[in-house]
C-alpha cells in the first residue's frame, strides 16, 4: 500500500547522512533550504495559519488532492523515489562498515568503485529530465517543456527545489566529474548513441516516463533538457566559485572524511544519500499545501459570504415585516397580551408604535422581540402558525420568553427560544403560549 503524503513528510529525517550532506552544501545557496519535516508543521510554516481547525481543513484537502490521480502529485513523488533508488542501486560497491552518526572514510573506501564518466553523465541528465517532468506536472503544463522549466529555474526556484538542483550540480556534477564537468558532459552526450542510453539501468527504471517513442527520441529529450539548464548551472558555478575542494572541505564540517579522493567520495555519497527523494517530497508537499490552502480559503470565504447573505436576507425579511405603516401586534408585558398597532417610525431594531383605538399619548418605542405580524390565512384553529413569534410562559421562572413556533402537532407547539441555542427547544401546550 502506498504511503500517504502525510506519512512521507512525517517520516522525513531531521538528521541523517542526506540531511548532513545537504546542510554541508547549503553555503552555495544560503538561507534557501530549511529541512521542513512534519506535515502539520509544514502547513504552519508554509501558510502562516495557526488556527487548528483551518490546519485540519488544509490537511484533509491536501490528502484528497494527493489521492487524485489527475493532480499528478503521487506520480511526481514516484518519479523522485524511482530515480533515487535506481541511482543508489547503480553504485558499484558496498560499504563494509555500518554507517553511524559520523561517517569516516577509512580502509573500506577501497571497496567503493566510482561510476564511469559516461554512466555518471547519463545519471545526471536523467535527473535533470525528471526534474523537468516533475516541474511541468506540478505546474499544470501538459507536456514536459525544458524552456519553461529553465525560465522558472532562473526566476522562481527556491527552497527544497533549488536545494535539489544545487545538490545535483555538486554531488552528480562537480565532485565525480571535476571542475570542467559541463564540457565533459557535452562531449560525452554528443558522442553517445541511443543504444548506450538504453542499456543504462537508471534509464530503464524511468524509461516509461520520458517523452519519445524510442531511445533515440528519448536521448534527444535528455540532450534538450541538459542544454536548457547548462547556462544556469554555469552561472551558479561562476557566481559561487564552488569547486570540488570547497565542497569536500564543507562536507568535512558535518561528517568525518579520512580520504580526499573525490571520485570515491562522490561514489560514497551517491550510494548513501537520497537527496532527490528527500527534497522531492518537500517540494511536492509545499505545492500541495499551497493549493490546499487556496481551496480552503475560498471555501471559508464562501461560507462567510453565505452567512452574511443569510443574515442580510433575514434582516431584509424582518425589515419588510416591520416597515413603516405596517400593522403589527405588540406585546404588553403588564397586561400579558398582544395589542394591534401601526409602525410610525423605525430606528435600527426599535419601532415607534401607535396603538389602534388609543390616543397618541400611548404611542411608544418597542423592541423587535415584542412585535410580530400574523398571517391568519395560514394559522391553525388557535390562530398560530409555523414561524410565528409567540410568548411562552415559564412556570419555574414565572416569566414570559420570546420564541418562534417550529412545529405544530394538534394542541402542542414545538418552540425555539430567541437568543438561546437549540438545546432549549421544546414542546409546549396551547395554554403555555400567547
Amino acid at each position: 500500500m502506498e504511503k500517504s503524503i502525510i506519512q512521507l513528510v512525517d517520516e522525513l529525517s531531521t538528521d541523517n547522512i542526506t540531511v548532513k550532506v545537504l546542510k554541508a552544501i547549503d553555503y552555495i545557496a544560503p538561507s534557501q533550504w530549511n529541512n521542513l519535516v512534519g506535515f502539520d508543521n509544514s502547513i504552519r510554516a508554509i501558510t502562516g495559519e495557526t488556527d487548528t481547525k483551518v490546519i485540519q481543513k488544509i490537511r484533509e484537502r491536501a490528502v484528497a488532492l494527493y489521492q487524485d490521480p489527475q493532480q499528478g502529485y503521487q506520480s511526481v513523488i514516484k518519479l523522485y523515489q524511482t530515480i533515487d533508488k535506481a541511482d543508489t542501486a547503480m553504485a558499484a560497491a558496498a560499504l563494509a562498515n555500518k554507517v553511524g552518526e559520523k561517517i569516516a572514510f577509512l580502509s573500506f573506501l577501497s571497496n567503493i568503485t566510482p561510476k564511469a564518466d559516461l554512466t555518471q553523465t547519463i545519471d545526471l541528465v536523467l535527473k535533470i529530465a525528471i526534474e523537468i517532468i516533475a516541474f511541468c506536472k506540478l505546474n499544470g503544463i501538459p507536456q514536459p517543456n525544458p524552456q519553461e522549466f529553465a525560465k522558472s529555474l532562473t526566476n522562481n526556484y527556491q527552497d527544497a527545489s533549488l536545494m535539489r538542483m544545487v545538490a545535483l550540480v555538486c554531488l552528480d556534477g562537480i565532485l565525480p566529474l571535476g571542475p570542467d564537468f559541463l564540457n565533459k558532459i557535452n562531449e560525452l552526450i554528443s558522442g553517445t548513441d541511443a543504444s548506450q542510453i538504453a542499456q543504462n539501468p537508471v534509464f530503464s527504471a524511468i524509461n516509461s516516463s520520458l517523452p519519445g517513442n524510442n531511445p533515440t527520441e528519448k536521448l534527444g529529450f535528455l540532450t534538450q533538457g541538459f542544454n536548457s539548464v547548462q547556462g544556469w548551472i554555469g552561472n551558479l558555478v561562476s557566481k559561487t566559485g564552488v569547486t570540488p575542494q570547497s565542497i569536500f572541505s564543507s562536507l568535512g564540517n558535518f561528517i568525518q572524511i579520512a580520504d580526499d579522493n573525490l571520485d570515491f567520495v562522490a561514489a560514497f555519497l551517491d550510494q548513501s544519500t537520497n537527496y532527490y527523494e528527500h527534497t522531492g517530497i518537500q517540494t511536492v508537499a509545499c505545492s500541495l499545501i499551497k493549493q490546499a490552502h487556496i481551496l480552503v480559503k475560498q471555501e471559508i470565504q464562501q461560507e462567510e459570504q453565505s452567512s452574511v447573505q443569510d443574515i442580510s436576507f433575514a434582516v431584509k425579511v424582518d425589515n419588510d415585516q416591520y416597515a413603516l405603516g405596517k400593522t403589527v401586534e405588540v406585546w404588553d408585558g403588564e397586561e400579558e397580551d398582544w395589542y394591534s398597532g401601526t409602525i410610525e417610525k423605525v430606528k435600527e431594531n426599535e419601532y415607534f408604535i401607535h396603538y389602534a383605538g388609543y390616543g397618541s399619548s400611548h404611542d411608544e418605542w418597542i423592541g423587535s422581540d415584542d412585535i410580530r405580524t400574523r398571517d391568519k390565512a395560514s394559522s391553525d384553529d388557535n390562530g398560530y402558525a409555523v414561524g410565528l413569534k409567540v410568548k411562552v410562559w415559564d412556570e419555574d421562572n414565572e416569566g414570559w420568553y420570546s420564541a418562534t413556533i417550529d412545529k405544530i402537532q394538534g394542541q402542542q407547539y414545538f418552540v425555539h427560544y430567541l437568543d438561546y441555542d437549540s438545546s432549549y427547544d421544546e414542546w409546549v401546550d396551547l395554554e403555555e403560549i400567547s
